[in-house]
């Protein structure tokens, strides 16, 4: 089945998005540094087995709107456009799937709106339940005297732009082969979880792949790298930005959990599983998500879930939908 676009209003902005089927509605959030076309295999294999598959450009990145103002990036901003492209289709309920960034989005737009969402499906990045503290999440960002955390060096406006923007193509394949389950074996492993050289470059930190993997081909690079060398990378790292106004704004959900039909997907080879305290978050969500039908670590996979794996992630996708009452 084709893939067709269009655009469509949605929270004040004008959103492009990638569809194909008929049915049931189900929503595809990517994350960074991505695009619709992160879905490219579940937009087809979904529309097969029934369901409208939308895979959008999410705010600030490809042919969907990208404000000026970095205040407009926040976690309610991104789930206020989720709600609303669901208006927009003209439905009243859809089942919303995230992936890195577009997982908090996925597992808040389920939290906040359970009357909308009727499931929801983390890839990567887990329900991070809000925690009560005097420090904001950026306090605990890990830091050495020679190193800082990425998301603090993504955190001063224009800086990363330049060093992402300095080499569109090789910025991507360094991402997204060195964040991959087949680092090591392209030539693209050997950097430090998530640390940027003082007064060094992020993308320069991950070895140049040798090769390509067989689920990522030199036309997938080029084609995010057309996307971004048009828009820049400013939008998606604004999302990074919200990260402590996010977690003052959601300050009245603390202890709050996600009750709809769940399930959540990491890549065995995930750099998110090493970060501080996933371990013990992976082995309890379900205290935070009660109704979670599955937690799978899909074996040999690295970050980017649904391109690395889309047989297995299809697959699962179906498993949990098909187990849902949806109209």
């Amino acid at each position: 089945m084709s893939i067709e676009h269009r655009y469509v209003e949605s929270n004040g902005i004008r959103i492009h998005i990638a569809e194909a089927g008929a049915g049931p509605l189900v929503l595809l959030c990517h994350g960074f540094p991505e695009l619709w076309y992160s879905w490219r295999h579940q937009l087809t294999a979904l529309a097969d087995a029934g369901y409208h598959a939308v895979a959008p450009d999410m705010r600030g990145y490809g042919d969907t709107d990208a404000p000026a103002d970095i205040a407009k990036y926040s976690i309610f901003h991104l789930v206020g456009d989720i709600v609303g492209l669901v208006d927009a289709l003209g439905k009243q309920s859809a089942v919303v799937v995230g992936h890195d960034w577009g997982a908090p989005v996925a597992w808040h737009a389920a939290l906040i709106r359970p009357d909308r969402f009727r499931g929801v499906v983390g890839l990567s990045v887990p329900y991070v339940p809000h925690v009560t503290g005097k420090v904001p999440p950026s306090a605990l960002w890990p830091r050495r005297d020679d190193a800082v955390f990425y998301q603090q060096y993504f955190q001063e406006p224009g800086v990363a732009e330049a060093d992402l923007q300095r080499n569109v193509t090789s910025t991507l394949r360094r991402v997204l082969v060195g964040a991959s389950g087949d680092a090591e074996a392209t030539g693209a492993g050997g950097r430090q979880l998530g640390m940027v050289p003082k007064g060094g470059s992020f993308a320069d930190a991950i070895p140049e792949p040798q090769t390509l993997p067989s689920w990522l081909t030199e036309e997938d690079v080029a084609y995010y790298a057309a996307a971004f060398s048009r828009t820049g990378y400013a939008g998606g790292l604004n999302w990074y930005r919200n990260i402590d106004r996010n977690w003052e704004q959601t300050a009245a959900y603390t202890g709050a959990r996600v009750t709809v039909p769940a399930l959540y997907m990491v890549g065995e080879r995930d750099l998110v599983k090493a970060f501080r305290g996933m371990d013990l978050l992976l082995a309890n969500l379900k205290a935070f998500i009660p109704d979670l039908r599955e937690n799978i670590v899909l074996s040999g996979c690295g970050h980017w879930t649904q391109q690395e794996r889309p047989v297995e992630v299809n697959a699962a996708l179906l498993r949990f939908l098909g187990g849902l009452s949806l109209q």
